[in-house]
C-alpha cells in the first residue's frame, strides 16, 4: 500500500492569532522548499499560510544553535489571567526583560508618514505631561535596577516642549543609555537645538530616520522628500559628534535595494554608530493587511546586507540569542580607513556564554575575552583592557584610548516587529522590547500596536469579555477532577 506524504516537513507547534479576528489559534511551523512558513487555523476564518523566513538554514540557527535562558525583569506588572497575548504585560508567563524601554512622551509630530504604527500627525496635539513621564522612567527603573536603554519616542519626541526637563528627569535615575528617536526636522533646521542635545553626552544616541536616497520611495513611506532635512541633520550631528543610528524602515519593492547604499553612506560619518533595519510593522496606517505583497523576513534583509553591502558575509549577521526569530545583529570595527567585520569570528558560544541582546552583549567579559585575540598585537595587556572595554561596548564613553574607542564601532541590526499576520506566540513571549505605560505595564511592542494603541483596546476588551463568559460556563457545567470524584458507597 503506497502512502502519501504531505509536501511539506513538519518542524513545530505554536499559537498565533487570527489575521481577521485576533482570537488566539493552533499553528504549526513548516518547511517547504528551504523556506519556513506558519499554517494558522481559525475555527470561524479557516485556514492561513504566512511566511516566516525564506531561508530554512538560518530559520533553523536561531531555533537550534543561539538559544539561550532567558534573563528576567526584576518584578512582573500582570497576573496571567487570559493567556497571551491577551495579559500584557509583563506577565509571569513572559520570557525576557526589556533589553531596550520605548517611552512615547507625544502623539504629535510634524509629519504624517503613511507607514507610522503609532498614527502621529499634526492634527494630534497631546502631549504626556512631565509628571507622567516621570512616573513611567520610575517603571522602568522598577522593572530593571538600572535600564540597559531607555528610547524617548512619539509622535516626534523633539516636539515635546519639556524635552530636556525629561531628558534631566531621565539622567537623575540609574538608566545606562538615552536614546531619542527621531526624524530630525528639528536637528536640520535648529542649531541651538542641536547644541543643547550635545550636552547631553556621554549616554546619548540619535536614532535618526534614514530610508531612503529616491524622492519617490521618501514619499510612500514618509509622504515627505526628506533628502534635504537627512543630509542637513547628518551635517549637524557631525559637527557634535553626536552619537548617531541611521534607522531605514525597509519594504519590498519601495526601497529594499538601497540597504548597502545606506550602510555605505553611513560609514562616511565619524558620529554613525551602525544601521538598523526595520520591515514595516502591519499597524496603525500601514494596518492594509497586504502583507505577502511587501512582507520582509529577517532572512531576506540577512541576505540583503551580505549581497549589497560589500563589507558584510552572510555568516556575519548572526541571530540575537535574547530573540531570534526576530533580531539578527553584525558588528564591525572602522580603524585606519578599512572596516574590519567582527561577528564572523566569534561563534555562537562566545554570544551565549554570558547576557546577550541587540544593544549592549559586549558587556560579557567572555565575549570580550574573545575580542582580546584579535587585537592582541601593537598593545599592552593594560591597554587592551582599556580600549575594549569602551570599544566593545554599544554606549557612548567618555575616556578611551585614542587608538580604540566608539566611534570605531559599526553595527548592522535587524529588527523585525511581528504583526498581525506572522506573530509568533512563542517568538512573542521572548520580545524584549517593550513599551512602558503611565500605569507601571510594560507591554511588548508588537502586542501594544495590536491591542492597546488608540482604540484597539476596544477589540481586547471584547476579547477577554468572551474569555471570561467562556471560563464562567464552564466552570458552570464542570466534571469533577479525575481521581477526586464524589464518594460512592459500596
Amino acid at each position: 500500500m503506497n502512502k502519501k506524504n504531505r509536501p511539506y516537513l513538519f518542524y513545530d507547534t505554536t499559537s498565533s492569532i487570527c489575521t481577521a479576528c485576533l482570537r488566539r489559534v493552533e499553528a504549526k511551523i513548516v518547511f517547504k522548499d528551504k523556506q519556513v512558513f506558519m499554517d494558522k487555523w481559525c475555527p470561524a476564518h479557516g485556514a492561513e499560510r504566512v511566511l516566516i523566513s525564506d531561508d530554512e538554514d538560518y530559520y533553523r540557527l536561531g531555533r537550534e544553535v543561539y538559544v539561550k535562558r532567558p534573563e528576567m525583569p526584576q518584578q512582573f506588572n500582570t497576573p496571567m489571567q487570559y493567556g497571551c497575548p491577551y495579559d500584557c504585560g509583563l506577565c509571569s508567563d513572559h520570557m525576557q526583560h526589556s533589553c531596550l524601554t520605548v517611552l512615547e512622551i507625544t502623539d504629535h509630530c510634524n509629519l504624517r508618514c503613511p507607514t507610522c504604527y503609532a498614527a502621529s500627525g499634526p492634527e494630534r496635539q497631546t502631549h504626556k505631561p512631565l509628571a507622567t513621564v516621570e512616573r513611567m522612567l520610575d517603571a522602568v527603573v522598577a522593572n530593571e535596577g538600572e535600564p540597559d536603554v531607555v528610547q524617548i519616542s512619539g509622535g516626534e519626541p523633539t516636539l515635546h516642549p519639556q524635552l530636556f526637563e525629561i531628558l534631566d528627569a531621565a539622567r537623575r535615575r540609574p538608566i545606562k543609555h538615552l536614546m531619542i528617536n527621531t526624524n530630525g526636522i528639528r536637528i536640520a533646521q535648529e542649531p541651538d537645538f542641536v547644541a543643547r542635545l550635545a550636552s547631553y553626552q556621554p549616554g546619548l544616541e540619535i536614532y535618526l530616520q534614514f530610508d531612503s536616497f529616491k524622492p519617490e520611495a521618501l514619499q510612500h513611506l514618509r509622504g515627505a522628500d526628506l533628502r534635504r532635512i537627512r543630509a542637513q541633520a547628518l551635517d549637524a550631528l557631525e559637527r557634535h559628534g553626536l552619537s548617531t543610528t541611521l534607522v531605514m524602515t525597509v519594504k519590498r519593492g519601495v526601497n529594499d535595494d538601497e540597504i548597502g547604499a545606506v550602510i555605505q553612506h553611513a560609514l562616511k560619518y565619524r558620529c554613525v554608530r551602525g544601521v538598523t533595519l526595520q520591515p514595516v510593522q502591519d499597524a496603525g496606517r500601514n494596518e492594509a493587511f497586504s502583507a505577502p505583497a511587501h512582507r520582509l523576513t529577517v532572512s531576506a534583509l540577512r541576505r540583503a546586507i551580505a549581497e549589497q553591502s560589500g563589507l558584510f558575509t552572510l555568516d556575519d549577521v548572526v541571530p540575537v540569542p535574547c530573540n531570534p526569530d526576530t533580531l539578527a545583529m553584525a558588528y564591525a570595527i572602522k580603524t585606519g580607513g578599512a572596516v574590519l567585520p567582527l561577528t564572523r569570528y566569534l561563534g555562537p558560544e562566545a554570544l551565549l556564554a554570558g547576557p546577550a541582546n541587540t544593544i549592549v552583549f559586549e558587556r560579557d567579559p567572555h565575549l570580550k575575552e574573545q575580542i582580546f585575540k584579535l587585537f592582541s598585537t601593537n598593545h599592552s595587556p593594560q591597554s587592551q583592557a582599556n580600549c575594549l572595554s569602551d570599544l566593545l561596548c554599544c554606549l557612548p564613553q567618555v575616556a578611551a584610548p585614542v587608538e580604540l574607542n566608539y566611534e570605531n564601532v559599526f553595527r548592522v541590526l535587524i529588527v523585525q516587529f511581528m504583526d498581525v499576520s506572522n506573530l509568533d506566540i512563542r517568538a512573542l513571549k521572548k520580545s524584549c522590547v517593550h513599551m512602558v505605560q503611565p500605569d507601571g505595564r510594560l507591554i511588548p511592542f508588537e502586542t501594544f500596536n495590536l491591542f492597546h494603541r488608540d482604540d484597539r483596546s476596544t477589540i481586547l476588551e471584547e476579547i477577554r469579555a468572551e474569555i471570561d463568559a467562556a471560563t464562567n460556563q464552564r466552570r458552570s457545567v464542570a466534571l469533577p477532577a479525575r481521581g477526586v470524584g464524589a464518594p460512592t458507597e459500596d
